[in-house]
């Protein structure tokens, strides 16, 4: 059965060559014309890619080219055909971010891993925290806090200590980063419907910004920043069988 590939990669001089040889055996296709588009790099090259093409019908099959390959697929030049016809498909629904900044601008935009808040000034944040309207803490003094969905929740949240979540559990994971008061306060786990809100206190004082997967320019000075599951928006990625998200979210536990 003959496939329609679009190979993308990363500037990187090993995603090249992989580019040319790929494009030399398979051919190559336009993103919004293939079957199956192959991203070559590393996480955030795949992330950029599963944004850039979230309204095509294509599947997402990265392999990795990059440093780390949490979302991609081993590496093989041969029996690519093959393997794309063996690939077993998961369904990632990304986080939808609203923030607004001291300059009433509201941005939006949406992340595969996660949404993270970050003090940008000497100071500590100070962020209040409310879940689905219910204010569930009243002052988190800390570097910064993030919401993870489960596909995300080895990258950023699990290098601030948050915990990892199996795919298909609907929770996602509010991690604070560095928190200094309440001292001991690890995050929370939260339905996955739940929709979450941080509101910046002192924001003059001390200055926050949020980013959306850490891919494209932060959002400086906000005031808040809401957060919820975008259901009607579903990621279509590949993996070889047997190694998918959920097996290796559960390795991740291990290694």
């Amino acid at each position: 059965m003959s496939m329609k590939i679009a190979f993308l990669a990363n500037s990187s001089v090993v995603a090249q060559a992989a580019l040319t040889e790929l494009v030399a055996r398979y051919g190559n296709t336009a993103p919004a014309e293939a079957d199956v588009i192959v991203p070559l790099g590393g996480d955030g090259f795949m992330l950029h890619t599963l944004h850039a093409t979230v309204n095509l019908p294509a599947p997402v099959y990265g392999m990795n080219r990059g440093t780390i390959g949490f979302l991609m697929n081993v590496y093989n030049e041969n029996g690519l055909i093959e393997r794309l016809q063996a690939a077993e498909q998961e369904i990632i629904n990304p986080l939808s971010m609203r923030a607004m900044d001291h300059h009433g601008q509201l941005h939006k935009a949406l992340a595969i891993n996660e949404v993270s808040l970050l003090r940008a000034g000497p100071q500590a944040a100070k962020l209040k925290i409310s879940i689905d309207g219910r204010q569930r803490l009243a002052e988190l003094v800390c570097d910064g806090a993030l919401v993870a969905t489960p596909a995300g929740s080895t990258a950023y949240n699990y290098s601030a200590h948050g915990p990892i979540v199996p795919i298909g559990s609907d929770v996602l994971a509010l991690t604070p980063i560095a928190a200094f008061r309440p001292r001991r306060w690890r995050g929370a786990l939260l339905p996955s419907g739940a929709k979450v809100r941080f509101d910046v206190l002192e924001p003059e004082k001390r200055p926050v910004n949020a980013d959306a997967d850490s891919i494209s320019k932060s959002i400086a000075d906000i005031d808040w920043v809401e957060i919820s599951t975008e259901t009607k928006v579903r990621h279509k990625i590949l993996f070889d069988p047997g190694h998918g998200l959920e097996e290796r979210l559960i390795s991740e536990q291990f290694s």
